[in-house]
């Protein structure tokens, strides 16, 4: 695939097509009253999620970030150290470390030694191919060290699929990754070491029950490849950058729509991430969850909007910004960079 973005990389583009008032479909706000959760409002901050850029080292077709090797959006040094100082004055526990590819950032590693000197437990987003360039070689040591979970995309547990979604070569370089951290320990039992898998679904369908997913994954990738997890977590594809210009090219666009707030479940809205996340963007803006980022959708309603004026009592109740792509996380069982949210449809 091209490095280039989609036509619809404008968060203002998107977002016409998401309100395009001519499609037949409710207001998520509106479905939010009906379950009386409108005003979705934080319960507090349990994760701190950090996405330090767009720069990675793939083009994968379902992309909500839009990444890729020619993106020049990296966090610095200064937003780092405010996003470690905003975290210090604070018990939340759990520092997600999210791209693009997290790892290229030249501030990933620094984020991880600060992170864990604060007692935080830290999580990276992994595309697992990262872990096989000549410039990361170290990177899994690094990882395993500083005892980082990791939580890495793999589309299935074959090749044809994955390569679809990811790259020609893809699936191959993503088990060579997945085999040297089961050496360092990662996955097996009594390490200490978690590893984590995320499915989407190829294609513009919601994804199948989480359960039944981990069981097919740990069944066929230990047979077939002798490779060990942890747990994998479900994702819906959002309607949002790549995905979103999938949609509109295959004339799927209204029928996944449609798919979503029929699927919309009152469960799954009151334990979205973003009422227990804050998302905190590569230039220091704050978000509500990523996916709003990628729309520049930032904090509202008064909250504090960059990580500089951080201020956790204030953040940690404040409304939250919503639009059509929620429908997106609260289809179903629910979804959030987790899994499910419903956890007794898992």
């Amino acid at each position: 695939m091209a490095g280039a973005q989609h036509p619809l990389a404008s968060p203002a583009a998107q977002l016409r097509v998401l309100n395009n008032g001519s499609q037949p479909r409710k207001p998520f706000a509106d479905a939010l009253a009906e379950s009386g959760l409108e005003p979705l409002t934080a319960s507090g901050i349990t994760v701190f999620q950090i996405n330090v850029g767009k720069l990675c080292n793939q083009t994968c077709g379902h992309c909500h970030v839009d990444a890729g090797p020619d993106r020049r959006e990296i966090m610095t040094r200064e937003t780092a150290e405010l996003c470690i100082r905003a975290l210090a004055g604070t018990d939340i526990p759990t520092v997600d470390i999210t791209g693009g590819a997290p790892e290229l950032n030249p501030n990933f590693r620094w984020l991880v030694e600060q992170s864990r000197a604060l007692g935080r437990q830290v999580m990276d987003r992994s595309n697992l191919s990262v872990l096989l360039l000549p410039t990361q070689a170290d990177l899994a040591d690094f990882l395993a060290a500083h005892q980082v979970e990791i939580v890495a995309s793999l589309p299935y547990f074959l090749e044809q699929q994955t390569d679809a979604q990811r790259g020609a070569g893809v699936f191959a370089k993503s088990i060579e990754a997945l085999r040297r951290l089961n050496a360092l320990g990662y996955g097996q039992d009594g390490s200490g070491l978690r590893l984590n898998l995320v499915y989407n679904p190829v294609g513009a369908f919601l994804p199948p029950a989480q359960r039944a997913v981990e069981a097919d994954f740990k069944r066929e990738l230990t047979h077939r490849y002798g490779i060990v997890f942890n747990s994998l977590y479900t994702i819906t594809n959002m309607p949002i950058n790549r995905f979103l210009d999938f949609l509109l090219r295959s004339g799927n666009y209204a029928r996944y729509m449609e798919k979503l707030i029929r699927a919309y479940n009152p469960a799954a809205a009151s334990g979205v991430m973003c009422r227990y996340t804050l998302s905190v963007g590569w230039d220091g803006t704050l978000y509500d969850c990523d996916f709003n980022q990628m729309l520049d959708l930032p904090v509202g309603y008064g909250a504090p909007a960059h990580v500089g004026d951080f201020h956790a009592a204030q953040l940690g109740r404040r409304r939250i910004t919503v639009g059509q792509h929620c429908y997106g996380c609260t289809a179903g069982s629910g979804s959030s960079c987790a899994g499910v949210t419903v956890n007794a449809n898992r």
